[in-house]
């Protein structure tokens, strides 16, 4: 079976589409060949030493094999399946689900090929208790999968102790093992800890694959798998663009030129990235997309020690909704941004326009006009409004919206920001920042070992009065 492959565009970033200002020339796109060809080089290199773990995933069988053996188990009775997890160990199910199941998958029964899928990121209150009312009696009849590597997430955390004593006492101790599957470290941790003291079945967080690249193992494969998408595709395209984005002609390498484009933009000013996707199965690839950038090039320090506070910032838009709410910011305040849109050639599913009222003949040039039509239409003239402003602009081409596709598009960007960690000599695997924001709710908790740090916080949990009005 042949398979399409997603493209990258990028001349309307270039001086020929958007003048000299903001344009790149040709003479400064082989200034980037120059810096980044060697990068791609020892990515490759790190990837052969074992540094790059991520860059495994698409090729390793075993996690896909042990994924479906216990879909193959736990399928046929499911009829939720709800995941426990939060930044990478959620948006990647998300974006999988939005993108490749249809739009009403979780409400019409005719449109589903496995369990209703829920995934709670958050731990608001009126949202989870609105859950579990809603689950009532169906709990002998979902399962939940706890995603946490360390499984001291305190969301994560709190979330599975509600669930684990809701069990309890509904179902008994062996419902534990039922209805509970732990995504988590191999050997070690608190996570792995309970699952082993209460014989859970488990599923593995590879060694060194931070959340936000772990889509692709079983932390995403699971989830995507239980509800009916083919996950052998979504692995054949990752692996297809591995191909790609190892080539060290830079030219060649759309990971290399994407990376390439933001690094200079980001040094011209414009240094907030937009993704826009033309399609609502997209929109969540835009969510997972935030985090992966985020995370992984805002940093303080370069990797000599150096202060230098790197990092994009990612913002999502979605087409066509966002014209109508941010296009004037984005063509008539600052020339700051870099747009990168996702656009859709070809829809699995269509609708045509009506004719048009006889009292309103104004609006007979949609008559008889696919949908599809409009929507691209519509991103082919907010991308020209933005050029006519000098706004630099990207696209990532989906022939259309496929496993096989999804998976490229992960993959494309997941390479893309290690080689932009390369060019901001920052590295893009750790998250340091994250910590005192987690040590801080360990205080006002009441963790032990933390009393320091809540007489730090007191100050600013006191409401001073002068200033509340």
């Amino acid at each position: 079976m042949s398979h399409s492959e997603i493209r990258f565009y990028y001349k309307n970033v270039t001086s020929e589409v958007i003048g000299d200002e903001h344009g790149i020339s040709s003479e400064q796109f082989r200034g980037f060949a120059e810096k980044t060809s060697p990068l791609i080089s020892r990515l490759n290199e790190e990837r052969k030493n074992g540094k790059t773990p991520y860059r495994e995933l698409p090729f390793n069988t075993t996690i896909s094999q042990q994924v479906k053996e216990l879909v193959a188990q736990l399928k046929s009775g499911c009829e939720n399946l709800v995941v426990l997890g939060i930044g990478g160990s959620a948006l990647g199910n998300i974006a999988l689900q939005t993108a490749l199941s249809p739009y009403m998958y979780n409400i019409n029964d005719g449109y589903r090929i496995g369990p209703r899928l829920f995934v709670f990121d958050n731990v608001d209150p009126p949202q989870f208790f609105s859950f579990l009312e809603w689950l009532g009696d169906g709990l002998g009849k979902t399962i939940f999968n706890v995603i946490s590597k360390s499984g001291r997430t305190s969301e994560t955390a709190a979330q599975f102790m509600i669930i684990r004593q809701l069990l309890l006492d509904k179902l008994g101790p062996e419902s534990l093992r039922e209805h509970v599957v732990a995504t988590t470290d191999a050997k070690q941790g608190t996570l792995r800890k309970i699952a082993d003291d209460s014989k859970l079945q488990c599923l593995e967080v590879p060694d060194g694959v931070g959340g936000r690249f772990s889509v692709l193992s079983a932390v995403g494969l699971f989830g995507a798998a239980m509800c009916g998408i083919d996950i052998d595709s979504l692995l054949a395209g990752a692996r297809d663009m591995d191909e790609r984005v190892s080539c060290e002609d830079f030219y060649k390498n759309p990971a290399a030129i994407n990376a390439a484009i933001n690094y200079h933009f980001y040094n011209q000013g414009k240094k907030i990235s937009v993704m826009m996707p033309y399609n609502y199965a997209l929109k969540d690839l835009a969510d997972w997309y935030r985090q992966l950038w985020a995370e992984s090039l805002g940093k303080k320090e370069d990797l000599t020690g150096h202060n230098v506070y790197i990092g994009p910032t990612p913002v999502k838009a979605l087409g066509t909704t966002d014209q109508h709410s941010q296009v004037q910011l984005y063509r008539e305040g600052p020339n700051d941004k870099l747009f990168t849109f996702l656009q859709v050639e070809n829809f699995d599913k269509d609708i045509k326009i009506g004719p048009a009222p006889d009292c309103a003949p104004e609006l007979a040039f949609l008559a008889g006009k696919n949908l599809s039509m409009l929507l691209n239409s519509e991103k082919t003239a907010t991308e020209f409004a933005l050029l006519q402003d000098r706004r630099p602009c990207l696209s990532v081409i989906f022939p259309k919206v496929d496993a096989y596709a999804v998976g490229q598009f992960i993959y494309l960007f997941e390479v893309t920001t290690s080689i932009a960690g390369g060019l901001f000599n920052i590295n893009p695997y750790d998250q340091p920042a994250v910590e005192l924001g987690k040590e801080a709710t360990f205080a006002l908790m009441g963790r032990p070992d933390y009393e320091d740090l809540v007489r730090q916080i007191q100050p600013f949990i006191e409401v001073d009065e002068n200033f509340l009005i």
